[in-house]
């Protein structure tokens, strides 16, 4: 199982409740199955552990830890524009006309599913945590349009479940802003060596810091002239790294201390999998709380969030992106 690397926190409003069995149940109707050899897209829940007809949650001290898979195929567009010519030729010879634009569209689509077969397949992965006493949900993903789709079919599946993604009374790059420029982060925390800084204005200016110093005069004039705090690295309590977001998302996440050696055996035999996960939720079980704290307090669920610049998606948001 993938644990969190780079996540999305929401709050499971307080009206669901269900039991592990409960949970269970219902997400055994969603199991994943593969793509048939016709079908573009399929997506499921498996065994958080790997064993082939397992649990779907798996309870670590509490929390809940399940596994989302999307598998898509694709056929190379190329490929498509290519028999597409061949086929609009043969048309042509046969015929004497040139195939419209209507019948280059079915021509497309028709191709395109002959292809789907032969095309291969691609999977994701997607880590889910459920904390049923804080309601608390956390999505192993940094691209919000993949952890919708985790979200809709938890809704889907669970009978009440309803989440609001974690919004703060002091919005993320406006609390940035301020630890830059008084170089004073929030108690337990310490800012690192990289953030990015980016202009509100028509320019869209952006300064990235990496492997660099911040608390230097630079970075404060940027502040001064306007351009906002998109991303920036943190270390709380000097156990857990990590990225801020102006969108609130937790990314590059590292368990320091030594928190990371049961990762390395992942892939053992006798693989660590209570003990990962103990520890990643564990310590964001914690750090989530602070930051919350540093951040002015959760704001209530229904309650508008504070409204902050359309985020321009990231190199890694990028690679992260849906099929």
């Amino acid at each position: 199982m993938s644990f969190f690397k780079n996540v999305i926190v929401y709050r499971i409003e307080s009206s669901w409740s269900a039991t592990l069995e409960q949970a269970e149940q219902a997400l055994d109707g969603q199991r994943f199955v593969p793509c048939g050899p016709s079908q573009e897209k399929s997506a499921g829940w498996i065994e958080p552990r790997g064993a082939a007809h397992g649990p779907l949650v798996e309870s670590i001290d509490g929390q809940w830890l399940l596994e989302f898979m999307i598998e898509a195929k694709a056929v190379p567009a190329s490929v498509v524009r290519r028999k597409v010519d061949e086929r609009c030729a043969q048309i042509e010879a046969a015929t004497g006309r040139k195939p419209g634009k209507k019948e280059k569209k079915e021509l497309k689509e028709d191709i395109a599913h002959e292809l789907l077969p032969m095309a291969f397949t691609r999977q994701a992965k997607v880590a889910v945590w459920i904390d049923p006493v804080e309601r608390r949900l956390v999505v192993n993903s940094s691209n919000a349009t993949r952890a919708d789709e985790v979200v809709t079919a938890l809704v889907k599946a669970l009978d009440g479940f309803a989440v609001a993604q974690l919004s703060t009374q002091i919005e993320p790059a406006a609390a940035m802003s301020n630890w830059l420029s008084t170089q004073e982060p929030p108690a337990g925390f310490s800012i690192d060596r990289e953030c990015e800084l980016k202009a509100s204005d028509e320019s869209k200016s952006v300064v990235r810091y990496a492997k660099h110093a911040l608390d230097i005069e630079e970075v404060r004039q940027h502040i001064a002239a306007g351009k906002r705090p998109t991303r920036l690295a943190m270390t709380w309590d000097d156990r857990v790294s990590f990225e801020l977001t102006e969108g609130m998302q937790l990314r590059k996440i590292v368990f320091l201390e030594g928190t990371d050696s049961a990762t390395s055996s992942r892939d053992a035999k006798d693989d660590n999998f209570d003990a990962d996960a103990a520890i990643a939720t564990g310590e964001l079980g914690q750090l989530v709380p602070d930051l919350l704290e540093a951040l002015g307090g959760e704001m209530a669920l229904g309650t508008a969030a504070p409204v902050a610049a359309d985020p321009v998606p990231s190199a890694e948001e990028t690679e992260d992106a849906p099929f």
